[in-house]
């Protein structure tokens, strides 16, 4: 809990600063995108304290409606009026005014949610040593949920999708050989998919770009590579980034932590970095600590979740891998997803409760909160009331 907030905390202020000169360029109010932000964020704050106190047993009865909700969201994107077209994608549905929804950011806390009860179920029969009972249906699951956030065009969002599903194929035991299978057909379908798309060709040939290149093509890594290089160790001053003011485009969501490494230096980045390292290792904690298969899997998924998208968003900034136009969890502008980020945190909370050493711990602390507050009322108490 303490670095979910303290990075959406710090998101929020790097949203502000960010987000000011994008606002006004649209002839906005400066703080337009920062009240938006904030009101997402205190939104998540009450989904991530709901998710704290869920018992297990209502999470995994909600898994079937909640990956139903989620595949229709998926199909009501690509019908003509509802779904949005956002930077070449089609993966938004209008909710009327400025506001948005972007339904494959739940199917990341679908899939993942549902994928841990069905291996739960059958992990408890003992079939997972069959192959056929290890895939199906979660495999054909997770390939219509890919294939329908893939006809939107977002491929960054896919390979998280793929990313999760590895995981908890991976926590249930899936042999090696299967991993390489699986990893292959990947590589080839997703060379395909780069190959039939000049778009995504352009943005692999600007891994590690130095130039922008002819028609500019590799304009937005190159200046987030400007961004972190004018930064130096402290930074240039919280508000004083040079590259936000029209040359760096999306500096408040996809290039956020290029802004960060601008006005912070490599002393805020790094802040950054090890915050998400902290809790990529309370979620492998949580994890590797329970004996209930379902937190096993769904504590996998979400810090294989939150980890993966990290990384290749940061590997983006840094020019180590291409744009896929994924945020950074927690921190970067987007209510649609900050939202399913927290409550999945949340989910983490839960399950660290559920584990006996913490429920030991929290009965153990209930005692002494008591006896310390009597005490304390018997202090302020005149003696003669006593």
């Amino acid at each position: 809990m303490g670095t979910t907030l303290l990075i959406t905390l710090l998101g929020l202020v790097m949203v502000f600063s960010a987000s000011q000169i994008q606002a006004l360029r649209y002839d906005l109010p400066a703080t337009f995108y920062f009240r938006k932000q904030l009101l997402a964020a205190a939104m998540g704050a009450v989904l991530l304290f709901l998710a704290s106190r869920m018992s297990l047993r209502l999470l995994r009865a909600l898994t079937y409606p909640f990956l139903a909700c989620s595949v229709v969201l998926l199909l009501l994107v690509q019908v003509p009026g509802i779904g949005v077209q956002v930077n070449g994608s089609t993966n938004w549905i209008s909710l009327g005014g400025s506001f948005q929804l972007q339904p494959s950011e739940f199917g990341k806390l679908a899939l993942l949610l549902w994928g841990g009860d069905l291996l739960a179920r059958k992990s408890e029969k003992r079939l997972l040593t069959q192959w056929r009972h290890l895939l199906i249906p979660l495999v054909p699951g997770a390939l219509l949920v890919c294939g329908l956030v893939m006809i939107g065009g977002d491929m960054g969002t896919v390979v998280i999708l793929v990313a999760i599903l590895f995981s908890l194929l991976w926590l249930a035991g899936a042999p090696t050989r299967l991993f390489a299978t699986v990893l292959g057909a990947g590589a080839l379908l997703g060379a395909l998919f780069i190959a039939t798309s000049p778009h995504r060709m352009d943005r692999l040939a600007c891994v590690g770009a130095t130039d922008p290149g002819p028609d500019d093509i590799c304009w937005q890594g190159v200046h987030g590579i400007y961004a972190l290089a004018s930064g130096g160790w402290f930074g240039s001053g919280l508000g004083a980034s040079v590259e936000k003011w029209g040359e760096l485009p999306e500096p408040h969501t996809d290039f956020i932590f290029a802004i960060t490494g601008e006005e912070l230096g490599l002393a805020g980045t790094l802040s950054v970095l090890g915050l998400f390292a902290a809790l990529g290792y309370a979620g492998i904690r949580v994890a590797g600590r329970t004996e209930d298969p379902f937190v096993r899997y769904a504590a996998g998924g979400v810090t294989a979740w939150l980890m993966t998208q990290t990384v290749i968003n940061i590997g983006a900034v840094l020019g180590l891998l291409p744009i896929a136009g994924v945020p950074l969890p927690l921190f970067s502008y987007g209510g649609s997803a900050l939202l399913p980020t927290m409550f999945a945190v949340g989910l983490l909370i839960a399950f660290a409760r559920s584990d006996p050493a913490a429920r030991a711990a929290l009965a153990m602390r209930g005692p002494r909160l008591r006896w310390k507050t009597m005490r304390r009322r018997a202090k302020k108490t005149p003696s003669g009331e006593r």
